[in-house]
Order: C-alpha cells, then sequence, then structure tokens
C-alpha cells in the first residue's frame, strides 16, 4: 500500500513550531522516507499563526498537498482554521492548555504540559512529548526520534538529552496506551534506507557556490535569501571563504565587485528590496565587464511587502534592471539538485562571458527541505577563463582589457599581473579601457558586449520536459513550481490526460528554435507561475514567439499546490 501522508504543526511564533517541525522532518527522513516539508511563518518574533507541514511518502515527493492527516495543534487557532483540512485524521492537542471549540471526534487529547511536569518537572520539555506522540500515532519505532533528539541537544549536556528523550517516550507512551488500537496509521518501515539527505534549497545553493570555488561573499541580511549567507559563513574556515556583511546592498554589491575586479570568485544574496539598491552597481558591472554572481530570493513586493511569504514577481525587474543594454544570464532552479549545480554553473558562465548571472530563487524553494540524493561535487569543474602569465609573456601585442572579438569576449588578465595594465573605467571606453565618447567607439562597444548574449544563447541549455513529449497539452514553469507541476503531471496521466511539462531552469537567454520545438505538438499551453501578470509568459512570448494558450497566476504569497492547479486548469476547461 502506497504512504503519502501530510502532518502539520500549527501555532504561533515563539512556540516552538520550527524546532518541532525540523526534529519531525529528520526523524521522518531517518526512518527511510522521502520527505518535503514547508514553512508559512509571519514576520513576528511571537504571536501570529504560523504553520509547519510535513509530507512523507515511500516515493519522491517535491510538493505539498492540502489535505491533512495529522494536525498538531499548539493554539486554538491551529484547530479553528484547520480541522476542514483533516480528512478521516486526528487533531492533536492539550485541551488543559488549549481551548477546543470543536466536539469533532478526530480530536485527540494529549496532556502535554502535565506529562512534562511529571516526567521531567518543566513544561519547556512538553514539544518533546508533542514529537513522541505523533511517531505513536504513525505506529513507528521511536528509536529514530531518540537518536535525533541526542543529536540536536549534543551541545546541551546528558541531562537536557535524557529529559527530552523522557519526554518524547512519555508521549509515544501516552499515545499506545490511550488511543484506540495504539496507533491511528499503520505506516510500515520503507526498509531499504537510501542515502538521502535532507536538504533546503538555500542551504543547497550554499553547497553550489562552495563547490564552485567561491572566494569572497558580501550581503546585507534580507529574508528569504539570508540562509546562504549564513551557511557559506558557517563553511568559510573549511574552503577558505571571506563572508562580509556589509553596512547595506549598494555597499555589498560593490564589495563584490572590487574583489571580482581583483580575480576572486564573488557573490552577493539578497532579495528584491536589497536588489533595487544594487542597480547602479549592476550597471557597473555590465559597462566594466566584470563577472559576478547575484543570488536573488524573491518574495512578494513592492516595497516591504510580505517579507516571509513566496511570489515569482521580479523576473522582469532582474531582465530590465539598470539603465541602458548590456548582457546578464538568469538561472532559475526548481530542486535542491538543481540549486546546487546552476548555482556552480552560474560561476563559470560569468567568468566565461564576464557578465552578470542571477539565480532566481524564492521563498517557497528557500525555506523548503527536500530529500535528495547526494549531490557530486566531483561533477564540478571549475573555469576561470583568465589570461595566465605564461600566455602574457608571448603575447606580442600590447593588452586590451577590452579587446574587439568575434564573440565579444575580451582576454581577461587580472591587475597586478606582470607586463600588463589593467584599466577599466565606467565611462565608455576604447579597447584599453581608456575614457572614449567617439560615437563609432561607442556602437562597436556596444555592439562587443551585447554579442555575447548570441553566444550564449547558442550554448544555453533548452528546457527539460516532464512527461510525453507529444502531449496535447504543455504545463509551462520555471523555478520553484517544478514539483508541484511535475505531480499535476503524474496524476492527470493517471487520468488518462494528455499532458506534460515542459519546465524552464535556464530563464534568460532563451535558444529560440530549440524552444519552439519543445511545443510543437501542443494544441493548448499553460503557464503556471507565481505572479499577477505572467512574466515569464510574456517574456517567452518576446524571446521565442511561443503564444500561451491561458495562465494560472497566484500572487497571495502562498505556493501552489497540485490541487490548486488542476482546479484551475479545470475552471478554464482546458482538462
Amino acid at each position: 500500500m502506497k504512504i503519502d501522508l501530510n502532518i502539520k504543526v500549527g501555532g504561533a511564533a515563539g512556540q516552538g513550531l520550527q524546532t518541532t517541525g525540523m526534529a519531525l522532518s529528520k526523524t521522518l527522513k531517518k526512518s527511510g522516507f522521502h520527505v518535503f516539508a514547508t514553512q508559512y511563518y509571519l514576520s513576528r518574533v511571537r504571536g501570529g499563526h504560523n504553520t509547519f507541514n510535513i509530507r512523507i511518502s515511500d516515493s519522491p515527493i517535491a510538493a505539498m498537498t492540502e489535505s491533512v492527516d495529522l494536525l498538531l495543534a499548539l493554539d486554538s487557532q491551529s484547530i479553528d482554521k484547520h480541522l476542514s483540512e483533516v480528512d478521516d485524521g486526528v487533531v492533536v492537542v492539550d485541551a488543559d492548555v488549549v481551548k477546543v471549540n470543536s466536539s469533532s471526534e478526530s480530536i485527540f487529547h494529549v496532556p502535554m504540559l502535565k506529562i512534562a511536569k511529571d516526567v521531567c518537572g518543566d513544561k519547556i520539555y512538553s514539544n518533546s512529548v508533542s514529537m513522541g506522540a505523533v511517531i505513536g500515532l504513525l505506529c513507528l519505532d521511536i528509536s529514530y526520534l531518540e537518536e535525533i533528539l541526542k543529536a540536536s541537544f549534543k551541545k546541551k549536556g546528558e541531562e537536557i538529552i535524557q529529559k527530552n528523550i523522557s519526554a518524547a517516550r512519555a508521549g509515544y507512551d501516552y499515545v499506545k496506551t490511550n488511543y484506540p488500537g495504539g496507533c491511528k496509521f499503520a505506516v510500515s518501515d520503507p526498509g531499504k534506507k537510501e542515502k538521502m539527505m535532507l536538504i533546503s534549497g538555500n542551504d543547497a545553493v550554499g553547497l553550489g557556490a562552495l563547490a564552485a570555488g567561491v572566494q569572497f561573499l558580501a550581503a546585507y541580511p534580507m529574508t528569504p535569501s539570508t540562509g546562504v549567507m549564513t551557511y557559506v559563513a558557517a563553511n568559510a574556515d573549511k574552503f577558505n571563504v571571506v563572508v562580509e556583511q556589509a553596512e547595506d546592498e549598494i555597499a555589498a554589491l560593490n564589495m563584490v565587485l572590487g574583489a571580482s575586479y581583483a580575480g576572486a570568485r564573488s557573490m552577493t544574496t539578497t532579495s528584491g528590496g536589497g536588489f533595487a539598491l544594487m542597480t547602479e552597481a549592476l550597471g557597473l558591472a555590465g559597462i566594466t565587464e566584470t563577472p559576478i554572481v547575484i543570488f536573488l530570493c524573491q518574495r512578494p513586493g513592492p516595497a516591504t511587502g510580505l517579507p516571509t511569504m513566496t511570489e515569482q514577481g521580479d523576473l522582469q525587474f532582474v531582465l530590465t534592471a539598470a539603465q541602458g543594454e548590456f548582457p546578464r544570464c538568469i538561472l532559475a532552479p526548481g530542486t535542491p539538485e538543481e540549486c546546487f549545480y546552476l548555482t556552480a554553473e552560474a560561476f563559470n558562465i560569468a567568468d566565461k562571458y564576464q557578465i552578470p548571472v542571477f539565480v532566481l530563487s524564492d521563498q517557497y524553494l528557500a525555506d523548503s527541505l527536500f530529500t535528495s540524493k547526494r549531490f557530486d561535487p566531483s561533477t564540478i569543474t571549475v573555469k576561470r577563463y583568465l589570461l595566465s602569465d605564461s600566455e602574457l609573456r608571448t603575447k606580442k601585442e600590447k593588452y586590451k582589457r577590452y579587446k574587439l572579438t568575434p564573440l565579444g569576449i575580451s582576454p581577461r588578465a587580472l591587475p597586478g599581473q606582470k607586463g600588463v595594465l589593467v584599466l577599466s573605467d565606467s565611462d565608455e571606453h576604447d579597447e584599453f579601457g581608456h575614457i572614449c565618447e567617439d560615437a563609432e567607439n561607442r556602437i562597436k562597444m556596444n555592439d562587443k558586449r551585447m554579442k555575447k548574449m548570441e553566444v550564449l544563447r547558442d550554448e544555453i541549455s533548452v528546457a527539460k520536459i516532464y512527461g510525453n513529449p507529444d502531449a496535447a497539452i504543455s504545463l509551462i514553469g520555471w523555478g520553484s513550481t517544478y514539483g508541484p507541476l511535475a505531480e499535476v503531471v503524474d496524476i492527470l496521466k493517471a487520468q488518462g490526460k494528455s499532458v506534460n511539462l515542459v519546465h524552464f531552469t535556464h530563464i534568460h537567454p532563451i535558444p529560440v528554435e530549440a524552444t519552439r520545438k519543445l511545443f510543437s505538438k501542443a494544441k493548448k499551453t499553460v503557464c503556471v507561475e507565481n505572479n499577477s501578470t505572467g512574466q515569464f509568459a510574456r517574456h517567452l512570448k518576446l524571446e521565442t514567439d511561443v503564444k500561451v494558450t491561458e495562465t494560472i497566476l497566484r500572487y497571495d504569497g502562498e505556493p501552489f499546490s497540485p490541487e490548486f492547479i488542476i482546479a484551475a486548469l479545470k475552471e478554464k476547461e482546458v482538462i
């Protein structure tokens, strides 16, 4: 029997939702299940309604569905708001603490606070009691939870470890004694334990940057991008990386430009509001042809918007940011695996073409946890495309930093290399880097820079098709929508529908002819994205003349679920 269960932990900020959710996610992964977990949280230190959602399966998953099998309610709002989502499931609640405004048979009282005080002498251990109760209701062995608690509280000492384990066991035993039949779900151990890791999108980007040999990262913290900066910073000593928390985003990107100009592989991390401050420095990167990587993790705007929620609303901004015309590249991973490999690819593209490269993510992908196969760093090749000292010694002509070449890519030497003078200027310049306002020179330099886009367009990867390449209906997605859309294809295929997914990770530039061929058999095309104006659909039409029949747009701050997409397809009479 296929295993597919959803667990939701609901409560207010400050009640330990993240600690509980993370521990349960790690426990279930260690038990051998495929896990997908995501958080809904408000930008408050305390209060507000937050949730931590965990889906487990015996097969790979990358999306959250809307039904709930087990609700752990830490406050009354969790019951009021989510009881309707529980279908033949169970709601775990401490009715001595939480006011329950329902007589539903799904509600199961576990005196978590009383158990914590009786067993450990302190109410602080009630969250561990709740974890034990959840594992008990799933009919699972508690030993994996005990291992996670040992690892989680290792720095707190043996006494704290044992108290948490005792609290978890007490919650587990309470369920076994008091719940009819001893547990709710007959979830058997998957048996085979695959070598999987539980990782978030942000951590995968950080790993990709380290694998690519990043040497300098400067950023100003901004949700939801900060996790990349903190991940690289936590590993900076091992990988010989300098991480600088700048005073603001203006300084951050200018620091990155300086480090890259000197030869260091450099990146910054930000979100839309922070990137707004970086646009002047972005233009400087464009005219000086300085390679940089910008990790931009989207959230709803404008202004502060919804700082802890998700959206894909910054694509048009990134495509056109900074005055004038200059080449740029945009990559948008959809899974942790793509976060890892595309981040590494971003550095190579930046160095080869001497352009800014964006890794475009969003809060949903950044904060979600996925079980993923271990990445293979040995497949990452670091390509710097720098002139060596020996190449410079054998050059017969005087070095030109902005030499006109057939591909538009000039030979790149670094300041301080023997025998060369590297000049760079924010004004228009000649081949040597000297300021030059001559009209003919301006045309040549602008054409040189823009020529790189056509070369990159020929080399960049085309979108991938999930499902039947000849399907009558093509769903179109980009970035983080991959998981929900792939599941929609699986569901509709099982119903006999002719549907596939054309998913884009290489957003700009787009290879025109190869992309058109992907849609040659489709009678209908439906672009699904988290914004209100269909930004990628418009970009696709402009770049390739691929006409999108319908759009499914969501911009309430929440990610897509398979149910949401299927309902919209039916409403639009696509299926």
